[in-house]
């Protein structure tokens, strides 16, 4: 069939002409596939072929002949997530410091999707912790956000497991997580409520035990002083 040719065509003759370098398809650019990830993308493309045949698509129409491959690669990034261990991320950038105060760091672009509908959530993360003898790189806190979020999700759980490998890694005094998201889930379909926003929140420690701690937190991600 045309979509399946088109598909094994592409990676075979862009890996011969760029061996080593990324594998770029039309308008997806991939790291170069192993043969596990390449059978990974042709059993989805074979579903995706199914999906729009369900759909009373033909997925050999002009329109729709690279879909299923673009679909594939797709979802292959989306939930890249589940190929990356959050906590070892974390570990790589922990030193020791004295520092003691809260490290906050808000407004973290996020984007995952929802595991009841594969329908997309995006929104802000937002993340503190309480340090207690150890730091981790700044940068390493949005990255532990993107990791749990490129898989398929829940919001309360996605807010929970940053939460967690934080508090396993560094072991503070204190860690605070708030997201705040839009669910197409709830836009496109259902209650269809366009401005809905589903906010949910974890902490553990000082963030518990102190109201002014906790207070101060919610102050600082709302952007007041």
């Amino acid at each position: 069939m045309k979509h399946e040719k088109t598909l094994s065509d592409t990676l075979e003759n862009n890996t011969a002409a760029y061996p080593g370098y990324s594998v770029c398809a039309d308008d997806d650019c991939l790291d170069e596939l192993q043969d596990s990830e390449t059978a990974t993308i042709e059993k989805l493309s074979g579903a995706v072929t199914t999906l729009l045949e369900g759909l009373g698509e033909d997925p050999d129409r002009e329109g729709l002949v690279k879909t299923p491959e673009r679909v594939a690669k797709s979802l292959r990034f989306l939930t890249k997530g589940y190929s990356q261990d959050p906590e070892e991320l974390l570990k790589k950038a922990v030193f020791t410091e004295s520092y003691d105060e809260m490290v906050l760091v808000r407004d973290i672009d996020l984007f995952s999707m929802c595991e009841h509908h594969m329908l997309p959530f995006f929104g802000k993360a937002h993340v503190a912790y309480i340090p207690d003898g150890k730091i981790v790189g700044l940068s390493k806190l949005a990255r532990v956000v993107e990791v749990f979020a490129r898989r398929l999700q829940v919001q309360e759980r996605l807010t929970q497991q940053v939460r967690d490998a934080i508090e396993h890694v560094l072991n503070p005094r204190g860690v605070a997580v708030v997201i705040e998201a839009r669910h197409m889930c709830m836009v496109m379909r259902g209650v269809e409520k366009q401005n809905s926003v589903t906010t949910t929140s974890a902490m553990s420690g000082e963030f518990i035990a102190s109201e002014s701690t906790r207070s101060e937190f919610l102050r600082l991600i709302h952007g007041r002083s």
